[in-house]
């Protein structure tokens, strides 16, 4: 008993080409182009407000439980807020880009390679030298001889373990968490407003104002400009990753001068924060994806 042959497979050839994108409509653009700016205000709030919140919740629970809290929160307990603080530098942003175009992505915060790394490198070490040689002529001009006591805030010579702790928060954890919401978010949706220049420098100016309460007054401006500096960075490499290695450099070289045991430590310290810190933003990335939030279609300008 013979059976009927199948018929020959035929391939059906290439895939069609992707339909073009209609004339007459408006143009394409990125989920950061989205991002309103108003809604970096928005942002910082969210950001502060989850320390805020915490803090007055343990409080609360000190007292009650009997605790003498004086002046201030005990170290293990102020650490910990600092890192929710960061936590929620990281989420605040998160939130506010996707309640705009339905899902932030990593590319929109900036997390990829820069076009020309050797140029990028040159321009970080550009940037970071000025910011050198205005605070030098910052504190000169001024007589500042205040240091930054925030690690000894924060209980670095009260255990081992407050002292990793503080070093991690400082040198990996805050750059990070300061650049995603400063530059990634708060300096792209203020560009989307009058530009790079001036968007550079209100976050600048926002990213010193913060660090009123752990620097040194004297201190606030070069923050400023340092700011300012980061955000330019960011600008002219289209990366996240350059302004926060520069800023996990210039945190341990800061964290370690204000140990008077910490000098033969740099060697290891300053570029283990700063691989440790690129990978966590690239894990953050990763998290982030690539796909698309909702179609970020909007009126031509």
């Amino acid at each position: 008993m013979s059976s009927i042959p199948p018929p020959a497979y035929v391939h059906p050839g290439p895939p069609p080409e992707p339909p073009e994108y209609p004339e007459g409509l408006p143009p394409l653009k990125s989920g950061a182009d989205l991002w309103k700016p108003w809604t970096a205000w928005l942002a910082i709030v969210l950001g502060l407000a989850v320390p805020l919140v915490l803090g007055i919740f343990a409080g609360v629970i000190i007292a009650a439980t009997g605790g003498d809290i004086e002046d201030k929160l005990p170290a293990g307990v102020t650490i910990a807020l600092t890192f929710a603080q960061d936590a929620g530098f990281i989420l605040a942003p998160i939130l506010v880009a996707g309640w705009l175009a339905t899902r932030a992505r990593r590319l929109d915060f900036g997390i990829r390679k820069a076009d020309r790394p050797w140029i990028a490198v040159a321009i970080l070490a550009g940037v970071y030298v000025a910011f050198i040689v205005f605070s030098a002529v910052w504190v000169s001009a001024l007589g500042i001889k205040d240091k930054d006591t925030l690690p000894q805030e924060l209980g670095v010579e009260d255990s081992t373990l407050n002292l990793v702790l503080v070093l991690v928060l400082v040198t990996v954890v805050a750059p990070i968490a300061e650049e995603f919401l400063f530059r990634g978010y708060i300096y792209r949706a203020l560009s989307n407003w009058k530009g790079a220049l001036p968007a550079a420098i209100i976050s600048g100016v926002i990213f010193g104002g913060i660090h009123l309460g752990s620097s040194p007054v004297g201190f606030v401006v070069p923050l400023m400009a340092l700011g300012v500096g980061l955000a330019l960075l960011y600008h002219w490499t289209g990366s996240l990753f350059l302004p926060v290695a520069l800023h996990a450099f210039n945190n341990s070289i800061a964290f370690g001068a204000t140990q008077d045991d910490w000098a033969w430590r740099y060697a290891l310290s300053i570029p283990g924060a700063v691989i440790v810190s690129l990978l966590g933003l690239w894990l953050i990335g990763r998290a982030l994806g690539d796909r698309p939030g909702r179609a970020a279609v909007v009126s031509a300008p």
